[in-house]
């Protein structure tokens, strides 16, 4: 049995107070140290809305925008001193199935013609992201509760919670949804390994730009924090052989976010008064204050 020094700390969290015990790594010889990834004092935040390229030995990396129609993202406008476009996905990338590809440049088609001009997104319609795109959300931090049997991932914004098991295997039959069933285990003293299967296709996209999957997706994520302890990483690699001929493989970074979390609703600061009948954003009619 691994042997560690607890740490508690608490965090409310609808309501009900959790009390997290965090382990201080003192593995005894042969045993895995399990890494700090909870605290109530900081999360870990992303300001890329984007995957990023995984080691060159990974095998295809994310899906990216079609070479025609060069993408430029807000942040990066703007550090550039230039105007943002919107995301052209290549459709034409091999590893996708003809119908994948087909999908995405209807989407194409629509954004370039203006009958759609606004794409798409989960977190900009205040949906959750799925598995992995809940990992591309951006700007606010996510926080980790970690308990001997879960670890819980909560996101400031709109407190979106996904939870991982490390007593169990997958289940023999998993009912599509948001998050899937998620199982996990820890490695090597610094990574958090989860094995998800079970996601749903409802509006559901494995990245920002709208690279749609089926029930047959599996996912495993690898959740590593630096030696320093100041940042995270997650090798995502996507398997489904409904929608894609090989793995992709994709890479997210967060920095840590030396903050407790706040109160964050995606609802009350969402609001579009140009294309409410192409994109119905819910919204809170009364104020909770």
């Amino acid at each position: 049995m691994i042997k560690t020094a607890l740490r508690h700390s608490a965090v409310m969290v609808g309501g009900t107070l959790i009390v997290m015990a965090v382990a201080a790594a003192t593995a005894q010889p042969g045993e895995e140290r399990i890494p700090q990834f909870a605290s109530t004092q900081f999360g870990w935040q992303t300001n890329l809305e984007d995957w990023q390229d995984p080691p060159p030995d990974s095998g295809h990396g994310p899906i990216r925008n079609d070479p025609a129609y060069p993408y430029l993202s807000n942040a990066d406008a703007n550090r550039q001193g230039k105007q943002p476009t919107i995301r052209i996905t290549n459709s034409k990338d091999p590893i996708l199935k003809p119908w994948v590809q087909e999908e995405i440049q209807k989407t194409n088609e629509e954004l370039l013609s203006g009958q759609r001009q606004v794409p798409f997104t989960a977190q900009s319609r205040c949906w959750p992201g799925g598995v992995p795109g809940q990992l591309l959300y951006p700007f606010e931090p996510v926080y980790f509760i970690q308990t001997p049997k879960e670890v819980w991932m909560i996101w400031q914004r709109d407190h979106v919670v996904r939870r991982i098991f490390l007593d169990r295997p997958h289940s023999k039959d998993v009912k599509p949804s948001w998050f899937g069933e998620s199982v996990g285990h820890y490695e090597n003293g610094d990574t958090l390994v989860v094995d998800t299967i079970g996601l749903s296709t409802y509006k559901s996209y494995i990245d920002n730009f709208r690279t749609p999957h089926t029930e047959q997706e599996h996912v495993v994520e690898r959740f590593t924090v630096a030696p320093d302890g100041k940042s995270m990483t997650a090798i995502a690699r996507v398997e489904d052989p409904g929608a894609y001929n090989a793995p992709i493989t994709m890479k997210e970074f967060w920095f840590k976010s030396n903050q407790p979390m706040l109160e964050t609703v995606c609802p009350e600061n969402n609001e579009d008064f140009f294309h409410q009948n192409l994109y119905p954003i819910p919204e809170a009619t009364t104020p909770d204050f």
